[in-house]
């Protein structure tokens, strides 16, 4: 393949030869940031070809504004903003209206939808019924994926979203009772009583109210808690066409509504690849503070191939991934302003020590990433392990909103429809019940 190198022109074509074919003409397509990506979305009707990528590494699906990543600089930008901008400066509603409206807001705005998260905090009694029906052990992320469909059923209204007005409801509606419903997921799975949401408490103090209160005895977070939690969130807001993401997309360009793509992406986020890693790395780390191996020891195995190491590596950041930069901070600051000390976190840094000096790990690029110290994060807060990846799903929300949203309006939008290489057997007989072997 060749390209036309003229940056500057604004027809760049890539010159495709295939066996047996003419040379082809494909358009080349440049993002803001200089990415360049060849558009074969014609490909099959003028060659019968289609291209082979397994796990869609080198797949650009869509065009969208929402964020940006360079995995090879470390860079991390929503709407343009700079993650390191956001976590030092905002809070996770001022983020959260940024990725789905695409400014970040004036005060105005800011405080309508504040005013809208308080209005829909609450859950319709019926739905809250709906948790009686889960046994005690469930999983919060069954709970929280079957509760947010469920939801939907008592906001038929919100289904079809004829205007802007009706996305800014339903949007506020999500963002709000989707902490509600985690926080009830927790308290379903303890066997303890719910706690309502109060109306005179922020988004995040909120949360935690409702997770860890008592009748009578209202938990009052410390501001460094709840700025830990936000910036938490904040971190997790959106992350590109990461495989929750596409999930929202794939299923919302079906037209499916808002509500049934979210719960989706609930499912595709419960993966220990994906949303769970988190939980492995706290037990990763659990493990060697028991005893059972020192670090140097999981390293060497780790270089056997031997044991998996969770936290380390990406997908897509080849240097360093710039969110972990900030929880390592954060964690740090958090447990000083406790007065605390967590063994994790000791044994989290030798092994980043030791993996940030040891060529294995330079020559494969394998960093901390966001699950390294985001799980030691939210056991300071006193967040269990098994709502880390509900924690997650709370974070990415304003984030399917977005992508969701740019699916929904785009007026040349198709159903998603991956094609496949088929490698079954050819065509065969058909052999009666009675003749098979």
């Amino acid at each position: 393949m060749s390209t036309n190198s003229d940056v500057s022109s604004p027809t760049q074509t890539a010159r495709l030869e295939l066996p047996g074919k003419d040379p082809v003409q494909l358009p080349v397509e440049v993002g803001t940031e200089n990415e360049h990506a060849v558009d074969i979305s014609k490909l099959r009707s003028q060659t019968g070809y289609i291209t082979l990528d397994n796990g869609y590494g080198n797949t650009g699906s869509c065009r969208s504004d929402i964020t940006y990543i360079d995995g090879e600089k470390g860079i991390l930008r929503h709407r343009g903003y700079a993650i390191e901008d956001l976590a030092a400066s905002t809070t996770f509603i001022e983020t959260a209206y940024m990725l789905i409206w695409g400014e970040l807001p004036t005060a105005d705005q800011l405080e309508t939808m504040r005013r809208l998260l308080t209005e829909h905090e609450l859950l319709h009694e019926g739905l809250r019924h709906h948790f009686e029906g889960f046994p005690p052990y469930g999983h919060p992320m069954a709970m929280l994926s079957a509760m947010i469909n469920a939801c939907s059923c008592y906001h038929p209204e919100l289904l079809e979203l004829e205007d802007e007005h009706h996305f800014e409801e339903a949007t506020a509606k999500l963002l709000s009772k989707v902490r509600t419903i985690a926080a009830f997921s927790y308290r379903k799975s303890l066997g303890l009583p719910i706690v309502y949401p109060d109306p005179k408490r922020s988004y995040c103090n909120n949360f935690l109210h409702m997770m860890f209160s008592l009748p009578h005895v209202p938990y009052e977070p410390t501001r460094e808690e709840v700025r830990a939690l936000s910036l938490f969130l904040i971190l997790h807001a959106d992350h590109e066409q990461n495989c929750s993401t596409a999930t929202v997309r794939m299923v919302g360009s079906s037209k499916a509504n808002l509500f049934a793509s979210v719960a989706a992406g609930v499912c595709a986020l419960w993966g220990p690849l994906h949303g769970g890693a988190n939980m492995r790395v706290i037990e990763m780390l659990e493990n060697i503070n028991a005893g059972d191996q020192s670090v140097d020891q999981v390293v060497e195995q780790v270089k056997k191939k031997e044991y998996l190491l969770w936290g380390f590596g990406h997908r897509v950041y080849k240097n360093f991934d710039p969110r972990a930069l900030i929880l390592k901070d954060a964690v740090d600051k958090l447990l000083e302003a406790k007065g605390i000390e967590d063994p994790l976190l000791d044994i989290a840094k030798q092994l980043e020590s030791v993996a940030t000096h040891d060529d294995y790990f330079l020559e494969r690029k394998l960093y901390p990433n966001v699950d390294f110290y985001s799980g030691i994060l939210l056991r300071a807060i006193g967040i269990p392990v098994n709502m880390f990846t509900v924690m997650f799903a709370i974070g990415r929300m304003p984030g399917w909103i977005a992508n969701w949203y740019e699916v929904h309006k785009d007026p040349n939008g198709r159903i998603y429809r991956p094609r496949q290489v088929y490698t079954g057997p050819a065509k065969r007989p058909y052999v009666p019940l009675e003749e098979r072997q």
